[in-house]
């Protein structure tokens, strides 16, 4: 489970905004569309659920499922890799039933897979991101002394 720690900006009924500091943890996040960059790309603020019950101003420690993370970061960087290759090499094996060109069979049919998996994953993620599963936590209140 990965963590970050932020202050609370504002809450919904169900969500709290929470200033936090963007790390390298975010770029292969699911959930990252639910975040907004702030001044310079160096601060962003996350739409977390808010299970600990916290209020504005607060300090708190928000956590992300790190097996969901992993999920995503396959269906994102890893498939459409594979369908672009699989898309090549049906290509080149289906070219002489075509009478066509093997090298330009294998571009088009590696670019159709690849851009079907595109789709395929955009629609996915966006499926995936209202997943409570795949969303921020606010897990703790930090008490200060």
């Amino acid at each position: 489970m990965a963590t970050e720690k932020g202050v609370v900006t504002k809450i919904d009924s169900t969500t709290a905004w929470v200033k936090t500091k963007k790390t390298h943890a975010c770029e292969a996040c699911a959930a990252r569309s639910s975040c907004n960059v702030l001044g310079g790309g160096k601060e962003m603020e996350v739409e977390a659920i808010n299970y600990a019950g916290a209020k504005v101003g607060e300090k708190v420690v928000i956590s992300f499922e790190t097996s969901p993370l992993l999920k995503a970061t396959f269906m994102l960087y890893v498939l459409p890799v594979l369908f672009l290759i699989a898309g090549a090499y049906l290509g080149n094996n289906m070219a002489p039933f075509f009478n066509f060109n093997a090298s330009a069979l294998s571009v088009i049919t590696g670019f159709l897979f690849f851009g079907l998996i595109i789709m395929f994953v955009k629609s996915k993620g966006n499926q995936l991101a209202k997943k409570d599963e795949y969303r921020p936590k606010v897990i703790k209140i930090i008490k200060e002394p």
